[in-house]
């Protein structure tokens, strides 16, 4: 496949600058004008400019609510307003792939008239309308399936026969699984995009064993699509509507390329215009362009978190999350979250200085903190180590 989403992904290297420099120079002013939290935004290169951490903009929120500050159109003029984990509220402008996913679905493969199966979640956070919204730009009609209800997904995607998967790396294989278990016919899906999760070299050979195409993505709630993989299958090339940093994490400052860092994320969308965003994932810039003739830089993936957040199952976990679900224990005097992988699922054991009888009120409150399921062992006190670590992602990168 060698068909380009349009002529953006093939312009040289000096007509992209020059062209993103322009788009730049009219975001910031966008921004001083019309954002609040922007008015006294300094001159000079992008890279003196200050950088807004996610920690950041939800104390934004929360002095100046709805957003803090950082969103240029009027409140009664948004499509849906979304609330990922924090909270942190994110807003959809009235406008046709608002997200920007429809040229990373393109390049999976997706083509007007195929149906997407979309098993990202519709409430709350915005997953199933980032991926709609792509499907819908294409001319594809969408089956907003959501999240969980595995025999259910297999049972859909038998009779109405999409032919492409969006969700996390590892629920395509669960449905696939059941699936054959209950003795359905999914030939039908041959394609998958996946991104909210760690998608490890032996699910990759998993699919590919089965003739499927499954390719990723990075995006944020905040931000949209970040970087896209291609049938190249070499790194993740940047979207056209951002601008992206690798910085020395603590810091703003860039890092020579091919150097791990801070992915920081210039956004040029008109109605939530985030400069410098610094999402605390770690990645690198990789030399040279992609064999698939899209000429944007690209980054080796998602290598990390730069701070102890971490996603698990498409949602971030956080040290704040953590702590809630100790105040509602008072019993409990302290505790780590060690997050590893059980296959191919993330799994969450929280280890908590503890009476034994307090486990079931911790995992309650966990998954009420988390909306995350997960199990807990109690140890005496001064069993965990006195290192300052809340959260201990012990999975593997991805190669």
């Amino acid at each position: 496949m060698t068909e380009h989403f349009d002529t953006l992904e093939t312009r040289s290297a000096d007509e992209r600058e020059a062209a993103q420099a322009a788009a730049l120079a009219r975001q910031l002013a966008h921004a001083r004008a019309t954002a609040p939290h922007y008015a006294t935004l300094p001159d000079g290169p992008l890279a003196r400019l200050p950088v807004t951490r996610k920690s950041e903009l939800l104390a934004q929120q929360v002095a100046s609510p709805p957003f803090g500050g950082v969103v240029a159109t009027p409140f009664g003029q948004l499509a849906r307003v979304f609330a990922s984990p924090g909270p942190i509220y994110e807003p959809e402008a009235a406008v046709p792939d608002y997200w920007r996913y429809a040229r990373a679905l393109h390049a999976t493969g997706l083509r007007a008239g195929d149906l997407l199966h979309n098993c990202f979640a519709y409430h709350f956070t915005p997953a199933g309308s980032m991926l709609e919204g792509g499907a819908r730009a294409l001319g594809c009609p969408v089956f907003p399936a959501g999240t969980g209800n595995t025999e259910l997904q297999a049972q859909a995607a038998a009779q109405l026969r999409p032919r492409c998967y969006s969700g996390t790396p590892d629920f395509l294989k669960t449905i696939l699984e059941r699936g054959e278990a209950m003795g359905l016919d999914l030939s039908s899906l041959t394609l998958g995009h996946v991104t909210g999760g760690a998608y490890l070299p032996s699910l990759r050979a998993w699919y590919a064993e089965r003739g499927l195409t499954v390719l990723q993505s990075y995006g944020t709630a905040d931000l949209g699509l970040v970087a896209y993989e291609s049938e190249a299958r070499e790194g993740l090339i940047i979207d056209e509507g951002v601008v992206v940093e690798i910085v020395r994490p603590g810091t703003g400052d860039p890092v020579a390329d091919g150097e791990v860092g801070e992915v920081v994320v210039t956004t040029l969308n008109p109605h939530h215009p985030l400069i410098r965003f610094a999402t605390g994932d770690l990645s690198a810039i990789l030399p040279g362009t992609s064999p698939c003739g899209r000429t944007n830089r690209r980054i080796r993936g998602w290598m990390g978190r730069a701070d102890q957040a971490a996603k698990v199952r498409g949602m971030f976990v956080r040290p704040e999350q953590v702590a809630a679900a100790l105040r509602a224990v008072p019993s409990a005097a302290k505790a780590r979250l060690v997050i590893s992988l059980d296959g191919e699922r993330d799994v969450m054991l929280l280890r908590a200085e503890a009476p034994t009888g307090a486990a079931q009120a911790l995992a309650e409150a966990l998954q009420s903190a988390t909306k995350l399921r997960g199990v807990v062992e109690c140890v005496p006190p001064g069993t965990l180590p006195n290192d300052g670590k809340v959260i201990d992602d012990t999975r593997p990168v991805p190669g």
